[in-house]
């Protein structure tokens, strides 16, 4: 799974690395993204890429009740184009989660080890997403989640699941303003390569969501 990030970057250097023309409004540097908290999102409309915030922790459009987005923060990407809360959004609906590295734990004896991971040779990256547009009478919201898969070999010694970390050669492709069908997506996402990754052990003091700021990152020696 993938329940903790950072986005430490400046968005001037954002802006750069995913071509968005338009200022980020509100952005500010994370160090402990969590869910059911805003994320940075990117998709593409047809007429523009359009980067904005969304709430991390999927809600579809039809459901009665937001709470469900707490149990939606990741999509298994082997399944997800035949469940009914994802499945047109593989479709219609993909977008770009931005990060520069992700948190997970590794289980050693009773403890769990965090770890900060990171891709080799980028220091941006995206996050494979969908998401969707919840309204009522009352109140709306654009929620997202992130994609998963099996994870890699590096990834084995610390978690038998990742996030699906796009190679930046397949960012534009996922979310081009086409409707794919649904088992499409699920292929593309199946054959793609992950970029060689390297770990960093970490602080416990990012266990805490409530935590921000440096010193969730800093590695230990």
């Amino acid at each position: 799974m993938c329940g903790r990030y950072t986005l430490t970057a400046q968005e001037d250097d954002i802006r750069r690395e995913f071509d968005l023309e338009v200022p980020i409004p509100e952005f500010k540097p994370r160090y402990n993204i969590a869910p059911g908290q805003k994320v940075l999102a990117i998709i593409d409309d047809g007429k523009q890429r359009r980067g904005g915030f969304m709430h991390w922790g999927l809600v579809p459009s039809w459901a009665k009740d937001q709470k469900i987005g707490y149990k939606m923060i990741n999509a298994r990407s082997e399944t997800a184009h035949e469940k009914p809360s994802f499945k047109n959004l593989m479709a219609a609906k993909r977008c770009l989660i931005i990060a520069d590295s992700f948190y997970e734990w590794k289980k050693e004896d009773k403890d769990k080890v965090p770890f900060r991971i990171m891709p080799k040779n980028r220091e941006l990256f995206a996050f494979a997403g969908l998401w969707d547009h919840w309204k009522t009478e009352e109140e709306e919201r654009f929620t997202c989640t992130i994609l998963t898969k099996e994870a890699n070999e590096f990834m084995k010694g610390i978690h038998h699941r990742m996030p699906v970390v796009l190679p930046k050669e397949s960012q534009k492709h996922w979310i081009e303003p086409v409707k794919w069908q649904p088992g499409d997506a699920a292929k593309f996402i199946e054959q793609i390569t992950i970029d060689d990754l390297y770990a960093e052990q970490v602080s416990t003091y990012v266990n805490s969501a409530k935590n921000e700021g440096p010193e969730c990152i800093q590695p230990l020696t």
